[in-house]
């Protein structure tokens, strides 16, 4: 079975796991879960061969510089695999992030921890959520659909982030070196958690007792992505939550997002949607 859209990819074949490593997880940066229910597979990843070996759990958090490599399968070899596209998987993360003081150092610790044993009941919980996709990907897609996908996806990664918990408290011994760069990082992230109105980087920059260019560096090279990118990338995200999930006026949501004024408001969210806040309502409706 192999079933996807333009932002979620789910089989349980062979010939799905190429397909999908081939033609999306080397070419677009994915977040990818393989549960391994029956044989092995070996797969290079990270600068080495890993192997994933029956009721053991392998995630891939999107990453442009480190795809998928060559692999090998036993002939008995069966799985389970969810790949969504990583925009998707950003946009889900930047909304947990604002109750999770934690969630940079978890999506740290499966970067270095990519495959681990997963147990019975948090196996079926992955089971359940793949049969759901799989029922909601067989059926017709409407825009009820795409919005239920979204549901169940964002179920199954605080599902997975719940089961990391558990994980890092079992091998709280066992953690990796935090670099000074870690640390800022970290720090900005709670920063943004705590002030998500601040748009400017030279305030965050103040906050932490470091220059603008030092933080845009630390950033760059912790995530991929600059201060600014972080910056914007949350504010996007609010400004497409009051948009679609809201019947808030223009005005109140600029008011309330601490915008100066409706106008450059509307500047804002064109420059960054390509298109002006009443427009993107209205297109996410029809």
């Amino acid at each position: 079975m192999i079933l996807y859209t333009d932002s979620l990819f789910i089989t349980d074949e062979q010939e799905g796991f190429r397909i999908c490593r081939e033609t999306r997880t080397s070419s677009v940066a994915t977040m990818s879960v393989i549960l391994c229910t029956a044989g092995y597979i070996d797969v290079y990843y990270h600068g080495s061969m890993l192997r994933i070996n029956k009721n053991d759990m392998f995630v891939r958090i999107p990453d442009f510089t480190q795809p998928l490599g060559p692999y090998e399968m036993s002939p008995d070899f069966e799985f389970m695999q969810v790949s969504i596209n990583a925009g998707i998987y950003e946009q889900i993360m930047f909304d947990h992030m604002r109750v999770e003081p934690d969630w940079w150092t978890k999506q740290e610790y499966v970067k270095a921890n990519p495959i681990f044993p997963i147990n019975e009941v948090s196996r079926d919980f992955f089971k359940t959520y793949f049969h759901l996709i799989t029922l909601q990907l067989s059926d017709k897609q409407t825009e009820y659909r795409k919005q239920v996908l979204m549901l169940i996806a964002r179920g199954a990664l605080l599902e997975l982030m719940n089961y990391m918990d558990k994980l890092a408290l079992v091998n709280a011994g066992t953690r990796t070196t935090i670099t000074q760069s870690d640390y800022l990082f970290h720090r900005f992230v709670q920063l943004l958690q705590a002030h998500p109105h601040e748009r400017e980087v030279q305030w965050y920059a103040k906050e932490m007792g470091i220059t603008p260019k030092y933080l845009s560096e630390v950033c760059k090279a912790c995530s991929d992505k600059s201060a600014g990118e972080w910056i914007a990338d949350i504010t996007v995200s609010e400004i497409k939550h009051y948009l679609h999930n809201t019947t808030m006026p223009i005005r109140e949501i600029a008011t309330f997002m601490e915008f100066p004024n409706a106008s450059f408001f509307c500047q804002y969210t064109k420059k960054h949607l390509g298109m002006s806040p009443n427009r993107y309502r209205k297109q996410r409706k029809n």
